[in-house]
């Protein structure tokens, strides 16, 4: 009997108990791991710590607006043939030097079990994910071209992100196993930070992840702040030699935290913050 492999975290990685069972759960079952959450929290990474983890080559699909399910198995590039035939290029006679693959052939070529991030699913047509589910059941396409059928080696461990700009099919939720990556608590966001600064300064880190938390349970806010951001705010911080001080809230000089353009992306979210944090000073004098 066929051992799975088991994810288990990385050292770049914070994996939470929950994330590493929804992991080996989709690899067991080998359905896609469909995984959501707030943009920033380490949808993408996931994959790749998955594939370095067990050791495995990844294969990346980034889906934008105009991507379609036909891309990801191969594209005929006719305008190539044609111009090689205006050429005299003895190539034409074979079609096949004009299919040319996608990431989801890649992925059923490999040698050995592979992983295959489909990145940002819910960018796409909402009919985009339908327009897979032959592939992702039977793990076989055809090419019309040149009347072959492709079918994968081995199963890929299929890594599925979503913003949750839009509802995906239930047909194509069916297939997936779902996990939904919630935003790290202070325990583990302290964790995360450390995996990328272990020499950070604990007095800093403590009054860091304060304002931050602080600055995300601001009512009202566009555009909360992610883990991601944290990380290059911190980053800044320790470049300028900011001290743990300047980020204290009670301080009465400062309305916002220094370097706020890490954290605040949006001149609406800079403005209600100030006002927010104008009527709180106003209403303790």
């Amino acid at each position: 009997m066929t051992v799975n492999p088991r994810f288990e975290g990385t050292e770049k990685y914070v994996a939470t108990a929950e994330l590493m069972t929804a992991v080996n759960a989709a690899i067991t079952l080998g359905r896609p791991l469909l995984v959501k959450g707030e943009p920033g929290t380490g949808k993408t990474q996931l994959a790749e710590e998955v594939a370095a983890a067990l050791g495995r080559p990844l294969y990346r699909w980034h889906i934008k607006s105009t991507t379609k399910a036909q891309q990801g198995l191969y594209e005929y590039d006719a305008v190539s043939r044609l111009r090689d035939s205006q050429l005299g290029d003895a190539r034409v006679h074979d079609i096949a030097n004009y299919i040319v693959k996608g990431r989801l052939w890649e992925a059923f070529e490999s040698p050995v079990q592979p992983v295959l991030l489909v990145d940002e699913i819910d960018k796409a047509d909402i009919e985009f994910p339908n327009d897979l589910l032959h592939e992702l059941d039977r793990m076989e396409f055809y090419v019309y071209e040149t009347r072959q059928w492709v079918r994968a080696r081995h199963r890929p461990i299929m890594v599925i992100t979503s913003n949750n700009e839009k509802e995906l099919p239930d047909a194509f939720l069916r297939r997936c196993f779902f996990h939904y990556i919630r935003f790290p608590d202070e325990a583990t966001l302290e964790k995360i930070v450390r995996v990328h600064y272990p020499d950070l300064k604990k007095e800093l880190l403590a009054e860091a992840l304060a304002a931050f938390f602080k600055l995300r349970e601001t009512p009202g806010l566009k555009k909360k702040p992610s883990t991601s951001e944290l990380l290059d705010w911190i980053k800044l911080l320790v470049a300028e030699d900011i001290p743990p001080e300047a980020l204290r809230s009670d301080d009465p000089r400062k309305a916002i935290p220094p370097l706020y353009g890490a954290l605040l992306k949006n001149e609406q979210d800079l403005h209600l913050f100030e006002q927010l944090v104008f009527l709180h000073r106003r209403q303790g004098r």
